[in-house]
């Protein structure tokens, strides 16, 4: 029988359950139908808001369909139940409280990053990594905190919960930035190691997969934002962000404004695209963005576009675990592929260094194909 891992943590929410398992798509379709489940992609798992009835309806979600870990949370529990001679050693669920000096420090860290232009989803992530981190050292206050206690949180909560290496990576710059500015002490977040970067390879798509993916939704809004997507090779907020002015019709470019690190480019469109864009908008006459949400001049919403993509999933029979990212990953290899140079794939992406465009070269199957295997050679 399948096993679905239940811990502690804390989110912006407060206290969360959070459901680790292996791919599955029976357990996907199960845990989507818990009012409040989200999706943490830097943790890798599931997480609901805990409550005093949540664990017993998890239960009987997944009777009979999977088993259901929750030792971890046991094992906390008897912890409150016992004399600890370290009084930082506390439950996943982090009971500790801010001071209202600490919440006024965050807080100023809030302001002092939308001043200084960081994305709303960066101030957000460093808030809430600031936060579990100052609950999970209580006593100490915030302003007394020295590297070992950076070095004790790295090991006892984010090591011992498997948490990722992006979510380790992001909490030591959110340290940096909050106690450079904000407190202006003596802590050398510098001299505490960055984890090793973890070395993964993109997510990619055959050109029969995508294909049959953008063909799978019959409501022509939703095919215009995957084939976009795919497109023009798109990150999910850049194509929500799209206004009508974006499409230059005469030069035939996509403009995208503000993206990943507040730069602007251009993608060029081709006639094909032109016309299904012009299509698309004759149908719809948006008045705003190039695609509304229900009301007029409305945004549509991450959460609407992420069930466009699972539905075309679905609907084209990939299994996969994909994501909308891997749309952009497959534009990018299948250009490659095509004999585009690396440069001006950079360029289409929007990256700032050449280094992250050539993880694709590890995926590219037109030089890889020709490669002939030793085995090949033998008399078998």
């Amino acid at each position: 029988m399948k096993a679905v891992i239940i811990k502690r943590a804390i989110y912006e929410e407060g206290s969360c359950l959070t459901l680790q398992f292996e791919y599955n798509r029976e357990l996907i379709d199960l845990v989507k139908k818990v009012e409040g489940m989200r999706w943490d992609s830097i943790g890798r798992c599931w997480y609901v808001q805990d409550g005093k009835d949540m664990l017993a309806k998890l239960f009987r979600l997944f009777k009979g369909v999977a088993f259901l870990d929750y030792s971890n949370l046991k094992q906390k529990e008897s912890l409150l139940h016992e004399e600890v001679k370290d009084e930082r050693i506390i439950p996943d669920d982090i009971t500790g409280v801010l001071a209202a000096e600490e919440e006024e420090a965050i807080a100023s860290l809030r302001r002092w990053m939308y001043h200084c232009r960081y994305s709303q989803s960066t101030v957000a992530n460093y808030s809430a990594a600031l936060i579990t981190f100052l609950k999970f050292i209580k006593p100490k206050k915030a302003k007394d905190v020295k590297e070992g206690d950076v070095i004790f949180f790295v090991d006892d909560y984010i090591l011992r919960n498997r948490m990722s290496y992006a979510y380790q990576n992001q909490l030591l710059s959110a340290l940096k930035l909050f106690y450079g500015e904000i407190y202006k002490t003596t802590l050398d977040i510098g001299k505490l190691k960055r984890p090793r970067r973890e070395h993964r390879l993109p997510n990619v798509l055959g050109k029969e997969e995508v294909e049959s993916i953008l063909k799978a939704p019959l409501n022509l809004k939703h095919r215009m934002m995957l084939v976009l997507i795919y497109g023009c090779g798109l990150r999910r907020g850049e194509l929500l962000n799209l206004e009508i002015s974006h499409v230059d019709r005469v030069r035939k470019l996509l403009i995208i404004r503000q993206a990943k690190g507040m730069k602007d480019r251009v993608v060029p469109l081709s006639d094909r695209m032109l016309e299904r864009i012009r299509e698309y908008q004759e149908a719809y006459k948006p008045a705003v963005w190039l695609f509304e949400g229900q009301g007029k001049g409305s945004k549509y919403s991450e959460a609407s576009l992420q069930e466009v993509f699972k539905q075309a999933l679905r609907k084209a029979g990939i299994n996969k675990p994909a994501t909308l990212h891997w749309l952009r990953h497959s534009y990018a290899t299948h250009l490659l592929e095509a004999g585009t140079d690396l440069r001006y794939i950079q360029e289409l992406l929007g990256h700032k260094s050449s280094k992250t465009t050539e993880i694709y070269t590890h995926v590219s199957i037109r030089s890889i194909q020709n490669i002939r295997s030793p085995f090949d050679e033998l008399d078998l």
